[in-house]
């Protein structure tokens, strides 16, 4: 039997972080939290990805609708190259659309959220995108 790997992602953003987390065994994204972009970030990211046991930190990664690098793509470069020293392995995954979904997704539920739930949703379907892309 193969190792399990335990994901880690985020949803970057400038005032907020969305993460999921998820593995390799069940193969599910679960919205976790949100961190506040406040100058902690990397310092909350650090404890999250020891707390978490993370194999895999997943970044979502923003393009334009042709698929090209935006001032976004470049502010989530620099970020990840924060985490380098931190992350035992990092990957991009592409985020389009996905806050959209987030939210059509929380509003299917019914049930009041507030900008962080959009967040930590919007990191999970981005996590499932690449646990699907990844094991499935």
């Amino acid at each position: 039997m193969s190792k399990i790997i335990n994901l880690l992602c985020l949803d970057v953003g400038e005032k907020r972080i969305g993460v999921a987390v998820g593995d390799s065994a069940v193969r599910i994204a679960v919205p976790f939290e949100t961190i506040e972009v406040d100058g902690g970030e990397i310092t909350a990211i650090a404890e999250l990805i020891s707390r978490e046991d993370t194999d895999i930190l997943v970044i979502g990664y923003p393009r334009n609708q042709a698929g090209e690098a935006t001032d976004q793509t470049r502010l989530i470069e620099n970020f990840a190259a924060r985490l380098e020293d931190i992350a035992p392995k990092m990957v991009f995954q592409d985020e389009s659309l996905t806050s959209v979904m987030a939210e059509e997704q929380l509003k299917g539920y019914n049930r009041p959220y507030s900008k962080g739930d959009i967040d930590a949703q919007a990191a999970a379907i981005i996590l499932q995108d690449y646990i699907e892309a990844q094991y499935a």
